[in-house]
């Protein structure tokens, strides 16, 4: 089948979600609460961080930082779960959260400058903006991945082989979802419309969502160790 007959069956059987979906997503009252949810949840993060977790190391701060400000009261929610001290016990569920919210800060601020140049800036078509956008997650979370190891001691060949292996099935997915719901739903967005950072905000999350089992079965087949255990700190 040629790839434009597969997009545009693609197009037409995710066209009742579009539909729902853009005028929620394009409503200024919807923008508004959403605003004022993500700035009450990076709030309490950094409240909490500050006067309760001054134990986590500083790239994790700015890992779930990143999550919060994507994903407003599901990162929140998620930091509470999986990434405080006080966390009764650890369990490959809260590892896979931690391994996954990881990826997530750096793919997340790839896609955010991909889409945002390629869209955004250049307007450019659907095509290059996917390769694109898939291009900066990808460059972005393997070297949040790389950088890490590297400070522990590892070579640099050797982590970027350990990155290789350990990152590119999460990035895979998570993008492939993410990129491809903003552009069902944003794709003759501009940078000017609601519409361009909602999708943008809820495409991220749904990368998210569609990574965690990906990331489960990593840390429980030992591909990925998982993050350490706040508890631990």
């Amino acid at each position: 089948m040629p790839l434009d007959q597969l997009v545009t069956q693609i197009e037409q059987a995710f066209d009742p979600a579009r539909e729902f979906l853009v005028p929620i997503l394009s409503d200024p009252i919807v923008v508004a609460v959403w605003v004022l949810l993500v700035g009450a949840s990076t709030g309490t993060l950094l409240w909490d961080v500050r006067n309760r977790n001054q134990a986590l190391p500083s790239m994790m701060k700015g890992v779930w930082t990143l999550v919060v400000l994507y994903s407003g009261p599901l990162g929140l929610g998620l930091y509470w779960y999986a990434g405080r001290t006080q966390i009764s016990t650890d369990s490959l569920w809260r590892r896979s959260v931690r391994s996954t919210a990881h990826c997530y800060s750096g793919c997340g601020a790839g896609e955010v400058v991909g889409i945002t140049l390629a869209q955004g800036v250049l307007a450019l078509t659907v095509g290059w903006v996917a390769a694109i956008t898939f291009g900066f997650a990808y460059l972005f979370g393997y070297a949040l991945t790389v950088g890490p190891l590297m400070q522990e001691g590892v070579a640099f060949w050797e982590s970027m082989k350990d990155a290789l292996y350990s990152e590119t099935p999460t990035i895979t997915i998570m993008e492939t979802i993410a990129i491809g719901a903003d552009l069902l739903l944003a794709s003759e967005a501009h940078m000017g419309d609601i519409l361009f950072w909602m999708a943008l905000a809820f495409s991220l999350s749904l990368g998210f969502l569609a990574a965690f089992p990906v990331n489960v079965a990593l840390v429980k087949f030992g591909v990925k160790e998982g993050m350490q255990n706040p508890a631990e700190m």
